[in-house]
């Protein structure tokens, strides 16, 4: 099966990572209270679609957008092989979820301004989006982790130029920053959502996790329930090294997610 809606991904200087030269730990542009969480699972629940136990394979598009401060790959001007290998890893993670993204386009922009300061609420964020823009509401976007299921025009990805395989943003230039962020576009939380007591990420199959990990901290258990950290799951924010899984929960989620959402049934 393949999809219709489009997955669009914009590259830049700022977003899920901080500098693309002198990174220390990963962020995600926007905290999800657990009032959030509860309003967001009551609307879930009204509108959920019912899914088979059978996996349907699909393909989804992702639109690459490259925003650049100059036409240098170090001004963030990536080359076409690392976005195809951004693919490449994208396709192994979401291997378990029958998902295949395949490259539908990409386009490349030099503006320092959008480059330099696009955030969260941000003008420039505004602008960037309304300019880069494909397609009309039925092309699905995201923008810093936020769960936003009902504003296609703020439904996209974006993701530090560098943080993609083959990129300076040690240790998240492997490709996972992509990765995650996808994760919440699929109708992922955090492993860490609302910490050892809170509303969680609504899998039970995950652990609780009183605050992000860092690092590869192996053996790390921050909460007294059941189960270690799952520090080695993509929605986590440990080193791009370390992620290796979605839970069977998660899977189980994100198709029922975007079924309900994308109208993409997995």
């Amino acid at each position: 099966m393949f999809v219709s809606l489009a997955f669009t991904l914009l590259l830049g200087a700022t977003a899920a990572l901080a500098s693309p030269h002198n990174v220390t730990r990963r962020v995600c542009g926007t905290v999800t209270s657990d009032a959030d969480v509860l309003r967001m699972e009551q609307d879930f629940q009204a509108k959920k679609v019912a899914v088979s136990d059978v996996k349907t394979p699909v393909t989804i598009p992702v639109l690459f957008h490259v925003v650049s401060k100059d036409s240098t790959a170090i001004g963030g001007n990536i080359p076409d092989s690392q976005i195809a290998e951004q693919i490449v890893v994208m396709n192994k993670a979401y291997g378990n979820a029958s998902i295949t993204w395949v490259l539908a386009g990409t386009t490349r922009t030099v503006n320092a301004v959008w480059f330099n300061t696009a955030g969260p609420d941000t003008s420039a964020q505004t602008a960037m989006k309304k300019a880069l823009r494909q397609g009309g509401a039925n092309v699905l976007q995201r923008l810093y982790c936020r769960l936003q299921f009902r504003n296609p025009k703020d439904d996209g990805v974006v993701i530090l130029f560098s943080s993609v395989p083959g990129g300076t943003a040690v240790p998240y230039n492997f490709g996972q920053t992509l990765t995650h962020e996808a994760g919440h576009w699929v109708g992922l939380f955090h492993t860490f959502q609302g910490g050892c007591s809170g509303a969680g990420d609504q899998v039970d199959d995950t652990p609780s996790e009183a605050s992000p990990a860092f690092g590869c901290p192996n053996g790390r258990d921050t909460c007294s329930s059941a189960g270690v950290d799952p520090i080695h799951n993509y929605m986590d924010y440990t080193d791009d090294v370390c992620m290796t899984e979605f839970t069977a929960g998660q899977v189980a989620r994100l198709k029922t997610q975007i079924a309900t959402y994308r109208g993409i049934t997995v």
